[in-house]
């Protein structure tokens, strides 16, 4: 197993490592989305030998006028993405970066911590095992990983995983230390433990949670959906989930760079928020979606028809979404295999994280856009939104031929 432990320094900036309490906020918040790896133990998920390029086609997007969401004030695209608390963004098209750029400590070699983000790649890696056989969506979790059994996950398919519709009960309250999601921070050791009830293991804690509502009902996101998915793909393939990601996604695609992801006591790895990974190779993932699943080569990774299934949705993919309990600020919008639709189109998709992470791909207009941030609340719809309307703008404009 690749693990790099967190214990020491910083090897870069001889920093002490922050307190385990307090890395997820200010002051320490944007030097930890950079440096998970120097303070927490991270399991590799290596690059391979050969890298994708991006071609250049640089265009003035940093002028464009956006209009704010819902309220009567403009500002330019770069002040949107300075007031958004933004570490790094890039903009490509058609396979060439059109601007790139990076504040503060970041750089483009640098891995920065995704948190649901890593939804998308993990779910993608599901269906990339969907595709050669080796794991059918169709089957229930516990026959991938029997220690779910007499859980809330009994009788959920694994498609009610990829797609967030388990009736797990489960809280997303960011701001609630006693949310689930909080506990499972204290159970795979990157808070504090405050619950002395919490297991040790994020297995363990997966096992703990019961179930409320019916399995394929309404949308509902959680986070431990996809953390049970990183144990369905180990349990489908005998290995590590960071090394089928690598293997299946991230060498295929032609990463750049290595990424991470987190680990528990037992080396389990954290795929609902913990992968890291860098700005570019981020557009080298979005492009698949927008080439119909081919790399920047020309190679194909991504089956079309996986790739055609996420941009369509499910049957009810619409009407679960607009069911769902808790409010989703995009109506008539979808969440389809680890992705979020902001609208009623079926050509604009996000992959999205807390905190300020986002992948927008736009098939018609070819555009592939990311930002990694450290916005310091968790979630914040004005800085959303804005960035959303500011990549749609210049997604329009260079489609239109207007840069």
């Amino acid at each position: 197993m690749s693990v790099e432990s967190g214990i020491g320094t910083d090897a870069l900036t001889g920093a002490a490592p922050p307190p385990l309490a307090q890395w997820q906020f200010a002051p320490y918040l944007q030097w930890s989305m950079q440096n998970i790896a120097s303070f927490l133990p991270v399991h590799l998920i290596h690059r391979g030998e050969r890298a994708t390029a991006f071609a250049a086609a640089p265009a003035d997007v940093e002028s464009l006028l956006i209009p704010h969401p819902w309220e009567d004030r403009t500002a330019t695209f770069a002040e949107v993405m300075a007031m958004t608390h933004t570490d790094g963004w890039l903009l490509a098209r058609g396979g060439a970066i059109v601007c790139e750029r990076y504040f503060g400590e970041m750089e483009p070699g640098k891995a920065h911590l995704l948190m649901s983000v890593s939804k998308s790649l993990t779910a993608t890696t599901a269906g990339l095992l969907s595709a050669t056989g080796e794991l059918d969506l169709d089957r229930p979790v516990t026959d991938y990983v029997p220690g779910l059994a007499g859980s809330g996950y009994e009788g959920a398919l694994v498609r009610h995983l990829v797609d967030m519709r388990t009736g797990v009960r489960f809280s997303e309250e960011y701001l609630n230390e006693d949310a689930e999601v909080r506990l499972l921070e204290q159970a795979i050791g990157w808070a504090p433990k405050q619950h002395p009830d919490v297991p040790d293991t994020l297995l363990g804690f997966l096992a703990t949670l019961g179930q409320e509502g019916p399995h394929g009902g309404a949308f509902d996101y959680k986070s431990c959906e996809t953390d049970a998915l990183g144990f369905v793909i180990g349990g489908a393939t005998g290995q590590h989930p960071a090394d089928v990601m690598s293997a299946r996604l991230w060498q295929p695609m032609g990463a750049e760079f290595d990424a991470n992801v987190g680990i528990d006591s037992v080396g389990a790895g954290m795929f609902d928020g913990g992968v890291s990974g860098t700005l570019r190779d981020l557009a080298r993932f979005g492009e698949l979606f927008v080439s119909g699943g081919k790399a920047l080569d020309g190679a194909q990774v991504i089956p079309e028809w996986w790739v055609e299934d996420t941009f369509a949705g499910g049957p009810d993919s619409r009407e679960a979404f607009g069911n769902a309990t808790e409010p989703t600020l995009m109506p008539g919008g979808m969440y389809r295999n680890g992705f979020w639709f902001p609208g009623e189109s079926g050509d604009v998709m996000l992959a999205l994280g807390i905190h300020g992470q986002m992948i927008y791909m736009n098939r018609v207009t070819g555009v592939v856009a990311v930002k990694l941030s450290s916005w310091p609340t968790p979630q914040d719809p004005d800085k959303l939104f804005w960035t959303l309307r500011a990549f749609e703008i210049a997604s329009l404009a260079l489609y239109r031929g207007e840069l």
